[in-house]
């Protein structure tokens, strides 16, 4: 199932889709089929100008975004704080050592602040080795490292370090809450990814207080046209993409309640 959406989505983000309909297109002309060609490549162009010069992945991003508001503070008896991993840059890690975040840093950034204001807190961290080749530490394996450089107690730690899905994310979470006898805990990961996120864990009778951080748009954006920033709107669809592509995949899996968790 991993690599089975790993390969999907490959092949069904935005400018592999813009690759693939000219790739057919070409082939279409070349086999005399002229108005299938001209459909086929209209349809990439309005892609490729959909992806790059509009703020189409923004709205759609914040639209996830705004989902699930922060609450304004969390519980004072809070017992656990459970991170989900995707932040740390492992394959970079493993070549040149040292610590190294990609842009959802925050996700451990505040795990660490709540970890400092709520010491009496377990922090488990979810996130084993996402690669296709397995060969590299996952988030879990790596925070240990993180954490204890800002002086938090190894002790305090539990890593989940097998998933590599959201969904095993939360059913493995799920069993080390169970073990480790936890509830009553805030549940942190980019706020876009947040409302999947929530779905899966109260799918599995899992309470958190969702603790959504890594916002990336501002939370005013309109759809329109946007020619300053081809690379960054590429970007955002391309996130907005998976993260509604897994949304739809998981409600009709049987794997969350609804389609669009709040």
């Amino acid at each position: 199932m991993f690599l089975a959406s790993k390969l999907f989505w490959l092949l069904a983000q935005p400018l592999s889709l813009v690759f693939i309909l000219l790739v057919l297109s070409f082939l279409l002309a070349a086999a005399g089929f002229r108005r299938l060609y001209r459909f086929l490549s209209g349809l990439a162009a309005t892609l490729l100008f959909l992806t790059l010069f509009t703020s189409t992945g923004a709205v759609m991003l914040q639209t996830l975004e705004n989902r699930i508001a922060r609450p304004a503070s969390l519980p004072a008896d809070l017992s656990c704080i459970i991170i989900l991993g995707g932040a740390f840059e492992n394959e970079v890690i493993a070549k040149r050592g040292g610590i190294e975040l990609n842009q959802a840093a925050d996700r451990f950034v505040e795990g660490l602040k709540l970890a400092q204001s709520h010491p009496s807190a377990r922090i488990l961290i979810s996130g084993g080795d996402g690669s296709f080749s397995g060969q590299y530490d996952g988030d879990a394996q790596t925070s240990e490292t993180f954490f204890s450089t800002f002086g938090i107690a190894p002790e305090r730690l539990i890593r989940e370090d097998q998933s590599r899905t959201t969904f095993e994310n939360a059913a493995n979470t799920k069993h080390l809450l169970e073990a480790n006898g936890l509830s009553n805990c805030a549940l942190i990961t980019s706020a876009f990814h947040m409302p999947r996120s929530v779905g899966l864990f109260r799918k599995l009778g899992i309470a958190v207080t969702p603790w959504p951080v890594d916002y990336r748009t501002s939370g005013e954006a309109t759809l329109g046209p946007d020619f300053s920033q081809p690379s960054l709107n590429a970007q955002l669809t391309t996130t907005a993409m998976r993260e509604w592509t897994g949304l739809v995949a998981y409600f009709i899996s049987g794997r969350t309640h609804v389609l669009f968790p709040q």
